[in-house]
Parts: structure tokens; sequence; C-alpha cells
């Protein structure tokens, strides 16, 4: 055999084996996470949740949610409504003075009739990898429903997992989104990433001091 079809032979081996081993990763993120996803009602019925963790997502330049965003946010309403967990914890990307998800977030709970003093808001949860490792190092939740779409929850659960939080979530879709087929092809490289740093857990962007979930949400507020 030629030295350049053995070479083309070995390269489609190692292509197809780094293929297989992304795939398995994203089986067993979502496999190993299947069970811990909730109906409200379900959710609703744990007992000591320390909060709910609502992931951010788009904001559209007139300061409203985008849909994924909104769905989140009636979920976690209804979770909250339901006695599921007496706080929210709002984490989303505001890192510029000029886009803010979280300030967006929780005016949209307090306009729902929920108190300030029970919504916390996490600042600096650019990813969902920093949203949960801020959620247990600086709020000091142990236990949380996570809230966002199904495709992302496996994901969030995962590294909530990782990180020795009892976690659980609740699926936020209430309807069809554009542009999905594209997100869950995209998720399956996330899982991978993700799956990876929960092995090596690397600091976040910002840490901090703690501000523990269970007092005033308003210390929060900027």
């Amino acid at each position: 055999m030629k030295l350049w079809k053995k070479i083309l032979l070995i390269l489609l081996a190692v292509e197809n084996f780094f293929l297989l081993l992304v795939l398995c990763i994203n089986g067993y993120v979502v496999l190993s996470t299947k069970g811990s996803i909730l109906s409200v009602e379900d959710a609703a019925g744990l007992e000591n949740v320390d909060c709910i963790l609502v992931l951010g997502c788009g904001v559209y330049a007139d300061g409203t949610p985008s849909a994924m965003l909104t769905d989140r946010l009636k979920q976690s309403i209804a979770l909250y409504n339901a006695g599921a967990a007496p706080k929210l914890l709002m984490s989303g990307d505001h890192g510029q003075t000029n886009y803010d998800e979280v300030n967006t977030m929780k005016q949209y709970a307090v306009d729902a009739g929920i108190p300030s003093s029970d919504i916390f808001m996490d600042h600096a949860g650019f990813s969902t990898y920093e949203s949960i490792y801020r959620a247990k190092d600086i709020f000091g939740a142990k236990r949380i429903i996570i809230v966002t779409q199904r495709y992302h929850l496996h994901r969030a659960l995962h590294i909530a997992n990782a990180f020795g939080l009892e976690a659980y979530g609740v699926s936020a879709d209430l309807r069809s989104y554009r542009s999905q087929t594209y997100r869950d092809i995209r998720e399956i490289l996330a899982r991978n990433k993700d799956f990876i740093t929960s092995i090596f857990k690397p600091k976040p962007t910002y840490l901090g001091e703690t501000i523990p979930i269970f007092g005033d949400g308003n210390l929060t507020n900027g």
C-alpha cells in the first residue's frame, strides 16, 4: 500500500475516533441528566430548594426580553408562585453598560408581582458554566431548580452535578423557536466543551464576596 494511502487511512481513523468520542460524550450528558428534568408541578413538590436559577438569554436593543428569555421568565415565575423555592436568581450578561440581561429579567419578574427582595441578580453570568459556578460559590446555593429550554438543560444540569449541587431542571419550551436546528447542532459541541471544563473547573471571569441567597435580593441591584 502506498504511503499516502496509509496516511489517509490513519487520518480517517483519527477523525472517526474523535467523532465517536464527541457523540458518546453528548449522549452521556443527555442520558445522565434526563431524569432530573421535571414538570412545574413535580418541581413544586420538592422541599428545601434554595433558589430557582434562571439562565440569561438575548435581550433586544429596546430592553425587552427575547422569546426564549421570556419563556424562561414565565416558567420561573410559575415555579415561584407554586412555592418551588423562596428566591429567584437571575443570571446573565451585564458586562457592558449598553447590554443588560439581568435587570431586564428582574424587572419582568417584579412586574409580575414578585417582591424585589426575593430576586437576586448575578451580573457576571457570562456563560452557563459561570452562572452555575457563581450560584454555588458567590450565592451559596446547594439545592437548585434550573430554568432554560430543554436542549440547554442537559448541559446546565451536568455542570451543576459536577460541582456537587443537587439540581433539577424545568423546561421553558413554551413555543417553537426559530433556528432551533442550528442550536441543537451547536449544543452538541457545547456539551463536549463543558464536559471537559467541568473536569478541570477553571475559575469564572469574576468572583468576589459572597451574597447569600437566603438574604435580600436588593443587595444585588445595580
